[in-house]
C-alpha cells in the first residue's frame, strides 16, 4: 500500500469554531493494471493529442475546455472563466446542517476521504468527532476540490472524521421497469420459504471474510506466464460447465427447497471443519437463548 499523501488542506467551519484538517483519499483500487500493446510485436501503444483543425500535436497547457449545446453551438472556456464561477471557499469546509444518518440514501455516496487534524492541539477535531458520535447524526458540508464544489457527508469512523462526497439528486437516474410493474405478487408459500432461506444464510458482516478471487486467480496466471519465460498465456480448455446452457427456474418453491437442502448439507460439512463463521453463528444463537432465559 502506498504512503498516504494529503491532497487538500484547510479547515472545517463548525459554527464559530475552525477545525484545521488535512484531506487524504480513503480508498484505493487493488486491480492489476495493464497497458495497451500491439498484439503483433508487443510494442506499447502511445497516444498523441492532435488538433483536428491544424493537425498539430497540442501540449496539455494549451488545451482549453469546450461545451457543445444541443443545437451544436460550441463555447470554449479557459481556466480564468472557471475561476470566476461561484464556489465554496477553497480552503474551508462549512458545516451546513446536521441530519439523521438514516435519511441519506446510500446511492448518493460517491468518494470517501479521511480527515487528519492539522494543528498542534487537535482539541477542536476531537470535540467535533466525539459530538458526531454522541448525537448519531451526519453533518452536511460543502467541499471544493479541483474547482468542483460538492455536497458531502461528514461522519466518524473509528474515531477519525470521514468526508464522503454526495451526488446531487439529479445525478441519480430515475428508473421505471415495466417488467416489475407487470410481475405477479409472490405467493405466501414463496415468501415464507424465501425468508427461511434468508434466515439460514444470515450472519454479522465481516468484510475480512471476503476476497477478490478474480484478482487472485489473475495474478496466478501472470506469475505462471512470467515463470515460463514466454511472456504469453496458454489458452485454457473450455469446461463442460461453461458450455452448458443456463437452466430456467420454473418452480420457485422447488428451487427454494433445493437451496435450503444445499445449505443444510454445507452446514453439516462446515461443522466438521475448523471454519470460523458457523461457530460465530452458533455463539450468537447461544447468546440469544441466554437473553431469553434471563
Amino acid at each position: 500500500m502506498e504512503t498516504m499523501r494529503s491532497i487538500w488542506k484547510g479547515s472545517i467551519a463548525f459554527g464559530l469554531v475552525n477545525v484545521p484538517v488535512k484531506v487524504y483519499t480513503a480508498t484505493e483500487d487493488h486491480d492489476i493494471r495493464f497497458h495497451q500493446v500491439h498484439g503483433k510485436d508487443g510494442g506499447r501503444i502511445k497516444y498523441d493529442r492532435v488538433c483536428s483543425v491544424c493537425g498539430n500535436s497540442v501540449q496539455y497547457a494549451d488545451i482549453d475546455k469546450a461545451y457543445v449545446s444541443p443545437d451544436g453551438e460550441q463555447v470554449v472556456l479557459t481556466d480564468a472563466d472557471f475561476a470566476g464561477l461561484p464556489a465554496a471557499e477553497k480552503h474551508e469546509i462549512p458545516v451546513l446542517e446536521f441530519v439523521p444518518s438514516e435519511q441519506i440514501d446510500p446511492i448518493l455516496f460517491d468518494k470517501s476521504y479521511y480527515l487528519e487534524p492539522d494543528s498542534a492541539t487537535p482539541k477542536a477535531y476531537v470535540l467535533l468527532a466525539a459530538t458526531l458520535e454522541r448525537v448519531d447524526k451526519t453533518a452536511l458540508v460543502h467541499f471544493t476540490l479541483r474547482q468542483k464544489t460538492r455536497l458531502a457527508a461528514l461522519r466518524v469512523r473509528d474515531g477519525v472524521l470521514v468526508l464522503q462526497t454526495l451526488l446531487w439528486p439529479d445525478e441519480v437516474r430515475a428508473v421505471e421497469f415495466g417488467s416489475i410493474d407487470d410481475a405477479p405478487a409472490p405467493r405466501p408459500q414463496e415468501l415464507k420459504m424465501a425468508e427461511t432461506l434468508v434466515d439460514s444464510m444470515s450472519g454479522d458482516f465481516d468484510p475480512g471474510e471476503y476476497t477478490d478471487e478474480y484478482q487472485i486467480e489473475l495474478q496466478k496466471v501472470l506469475d505462471a506466464a512470467i515463470a515460463s519465460g514466454t511472456g504469453t498465456i496458454e489458452p485454457a480448455a473450455a469446461s463442460a460447465e461453461d458450455e452448458a446452457p443456463d437452466a430456467e427456474v420454473v418452480d420457485l418453491v422447488a428451487a427454494l427447497q433445493r437451496s435450503l437442502e444445499a445449505g443444510g448439507r454445507r452446514g453439516a460439512a462446515d461443522d466438521k471443519s475448523p471454519a470460523k463463521k458457523p461457530a460465530k453463528k452458533a455463539a450468537a444463537k447461544k447468546a440469544t437463548a441466554t437473553r431469553k432465559g434471563a
